[in-house]
């Protein structure tokens, strides 16, 4: 049964402002990319973006955004910027998103800056995309980096919703992921879906029912893979914000947790910095001074928050040891 009910919204849009396709980044080193390429950028970080897949999108227009939502079931729920409430009755609350700076930063020659601005942006789109939602992804689910109060795995942990792969004898990864589910179902939640790393695949192909029919199913629909397991759908995070020391798989009612996405994306042309997330060939930070380089910094805003941390649970890799 799920715990909330929503007010009906208006689908996403994007308010992108145009400007002239001709202009150098010379001439302009700072504004709002492109609306056709913002557009672009925001529907592939979607498609590559584990959490934007599976969590409940909301349009905003300010920096933060109250939601009303029905709460059916005892517990404590996040409502706001660290703000938990507990409730012991079903009722109508508000939750309140509030939008934190992503940006991430792309180094290209300096010849760049007499390009038209729009080539550059087609050229770079990819990067700035993976660049996204490799960031996003790792925040929202494994807290890592993050600038939000709330992540899936830590929900997880709060309310002890972890189980360790291989910790009962006897019992097959089915059994594990059948006990991950629950713990879930304990709290009087329901798994809707998962999301886990690639290389769990080969293990998760394999697995059977008592009858001997597969519990892992793929299929290809419009060009698109579509996989599931306990007739659940599951996605993976193929884009390296994973952190496979922390967990396998992670199962939830992921309409329990929203993410919203406010405004354009920004960009910036960065000159003198050093840039210490990036590493030269000598395994230092990358100076773009002495590498006779620029960078594109490209921020967009972003709010995400866990509605329910009881609608969560966490398949811990073998062996696991939690750190004190």
């Amino acid at each position: 049964m799920n715990s909330m009910v929503l007010v009906k919204r208006a689908p996403l849009h994007f308010d992108l402002q145009r400007f002239n396709e001709g202009v150098t980044f010379s001439s302009s080193l700072s504004g709002l990319i492109p609306e056709e390429t913002s557009q672009e950028i925001i529907k592939d970080v979607v498609r590559g973006s584990a959490i934007l897949k599976l969590s409940e999108l909301e349009p905003m227009t300010t920096a933060t955004k109250k939601i009303p939502v029905f709460l059916d079931k005892p517990g404590a729920y996040w409502v706001g910027e660290g703000e938990r409430i507990k409730t012991s009755t079903a009722s109508w609350t508000q939750v309140t998103l509030t939008a934190k700076k992503l940006a991430v930063i792309i180094p290209m020659t300096k010849e760049a800056l007499d390009r038209s601005r729009i080539d550059v942006f087609e050229e770079l789109k990819p990067y700035i995309v993976e660049a996204f939602h490799t960031k996003l992804d790792a925040a929202t689910i494994m807290g890592t980096e993050s600038p939000f109060t709330s992540n899936i795995l830590g929900a997880a942990i709060n309310v002890g919703n972890s189980f360790t792969r291989g910790s009962v004898a006897g019992q097959n990864l089915a059994d594990d992921v059948n006990n991950v589910m629950a713990l879930i179902e304990a709290d009087d939640q329901e798994p809707r879906a998962f999301v886990g790393h690639t290389g769990l695949k080969t293990s998760l192909r394999g697995l059977k029912n008592s009858q001997g029919d597969p519990l892992y199913l793929s299929s290809v629909r419009e060009g698109v893979a579509e996989d599931s397991l306990y007739s659940l759908p599951i996605e993976y995070s193929r884009n390296g914000a994973w952190d496979k020391t922390k967990a396998d798989l992670i199962a939830g009612d992921f309409k329990k947790a929203k993410t919203g996405i406010l405004k354009n994306i920004e960009y910036e042309i960065l000159r003198e910095a050093t840039l210490h997330s990036i590493t030269g060939a000598d395994g230092k930070p990358l100076s773009l001074a002495e590498q006779d380089m620029v960078a594109l910094k490209a921020t967009f805003q972003v709010a995400f928050l866990v509605i329910k941390e009881g609608a969560f649970a966490v398949l811990r890799p073998t062996g696991f040891v939690p750190t004190p």
